[in-house]
């Protein structure tokens, strides 16, 4: 109804699937927190943008009737309660230890902001230890809550998945020395990205980008995720997603003793010395393959697919092997944009084995170097893939070290622990572990990025 306005024959549609908070827009003086002349409403909406990112928008609604305003509020309100997934109230958990101390930075200002403006509640624990999140996890009713966030990097999210697990066995009444069938987690998980690799985000929304893994949460996205146990034979050592053991666990084993170090530093410092000391371990693997068609085989990808008449019969293997990764999820990141087991998605009920035979030194940088292209990791004689169910590993005590001889490398080997690279957290074991996988164990907020046909190409051009 203004003349000064110039009309524009343009129309913009608005679905309320994309709209994640509306709020009545006033006009107030400086230091005015409350009343103001009404001018309309303004609706805040979750817009798609390159490469997987999501941003937030807002579109203005001037119309300066009360009535018509309010009313106009009411009912969008109701339309956006409606959603059943998306969150009212979160557990929230940040490390403020992570990569270059930038998750509080993180949480605080980019994430609380979307979480107040989608008017979602918020109980924040600033984690202060290893494992402070899994002890208040072990007490907290989360019956309270419509789901978990953790602000940090793999190690901090394997430790909420593995708490929140837990925690339903517990409320469960389940023996959590053993499980062998899991109850699943009672709310789902949030992860904002806040580390070095962040494997887990960036398998969830194909990007480490804080604002697209809120927008996610806020708007109720979920995925259902298969989840790993390993143990002993005695014991349940922890949930997760994947696991290295050899080469994967021995960098990170280094890395985690020059903490003092920055890092990117600590990192690629870990990562030179372990491969200029390279060592194959000694092991006995045993698998129980997975029965899968022939047609969902990938053509172009080197994989061993075992088809046996008896679903129960295992097969072993036996050697000296650098690496051994065992994963339930594709493991995307910026160094291994296919993801370091592409073979595999986030829920089909199986893992991907990924065997590394005693090679050259020269011969397993090739192979290191093929993750970060688009071409084919596993294309070489002494990689094997496996798609299992489950898996065990028995290390075998190596005897007659040389003392002086990689004294940081062969030391949890002489002690008979050796160090496991779980999720990026690291977990050092003397025994036989077992791998079982357990099909969508786990909600994520997230998209499922095993069904965008041109997800693999546009992370593979970030």
């Amino acid at each position: 109804g203004d003349s000064r306005m110039v009309l524009q024959s343009q129309e913009e549609i608005i679905e309320m699937k994309d709209v994640f908070s509306v709020k009545l827009k006033r006009r107030r003086f400086v230091g005015q927190k409350k009343g103001g002349t009404l001018l309309g409403i303004t609706i805040f909406k979750c817009l798609n943008k390159e490469e997987n990112k999501l941003t937030d928008c807002a579109i203005h609604l001037n119309n300066l009737s009360e009535d018509h305003c309010h009313s106009w509020f009411r009912h969008l309100k109701e339309i956006l309660n409606g959603f059943q997934n998306r969150p009212k109230s979160l557990k929230v958990f940040v490390n403020p230890s992570s990569h270059k101390r930038e998750a509080t930075h993180v949480y605080y200002e980019q994430v609380a902001p979307l979480f107040k403006l989608a008017d979602i509640k918020t109980d924040v624990t600033v984690t202060e230890y290893e494992g402070h999140a899994l002890s208040v996890l072990k007490e907290c009713e989360l019956q309270a809550f419509d789901g978990v966030v953790c602000v940090g990097g793999d190690g901090s999210v394997s430790e909420v998945a593995h708490g929140l697990l837990l925690k339903a066995q517990i409320d469960a009444g389940k023996d959590t020395d053993y499980i062998p069938t899991p109850v699943r987690a009672l709310v789902p998980l949030g992860v904002i990205p806040a580390g070095t690799t962040n494997i887990l985000a960036h398998t969830l929304y194909g990007v480490k980008h804080a604002v697209t893994a809120t927008l996610h949460i806020v708007m109720g996205h979920i995925q259902p995720v298969d989840v790993c146990t390993f143990s002993t034979p005695s014991k349940l050592l922890r949930f997760g997603f994947s696991a290295m053991f050899g080469f994967g666990a021995r960098t990170l084993a280094l890395a985690e003793k020059h903490r003092w170090m920055p890092s990117n530093q600590r990192k690629d410092f870990a990562f030179i010395k372990t491969l200029a000391d390279l060592k194959p371990e000694e092991c006995e693997l045993s698998f129980l393959p997975l029965q899968i068609p022939q047609e969902d085989s990938h053509e172009n990808d080197r994989i061993t697919l075992l088809y046996l008449g008896s679903k129960d019969q295992w097969h072993k293997i036996q050697g000296h092997f650098l690496n051994v990764s065992i994963m339930a999820i594709p493991c995307l990141c910026s160094m291994a944009p296919r993801g370091l087991a592409p073979n595999t998605r986030l829920n089909n009920g199986s893992m991907a084995l990924i065997v590394v035979q005693n090679t050259s030194r020269t011969e397993f940088i090739k192979h290191l170097k093929r993750y970060a292209s688009v071409k084919n990791q596993f294309n070489f004689p002494f990689v094997e893939t496996y798609t299992v169910q489950e898996v065990k590993v028995q290390p075998r005590l190596k005897s007659g070290l040389d003392a002086k001889e990689n004294t940081y490398l062969n030391a949890a080997s002489a002690e008979g622990n050796y160090p496991w690279n779980i999720d990026g957290d690291l977990m050092k074991e003397a025994s036989e572990v077992h791998v079982r996988v357990h099909p969508q164990l786990i909600n994520l907020y997230g998209v499922n990025t095993d069904d965008l046909e041109s997800f693999q190409a546009t992370c593979s051009c970030i």
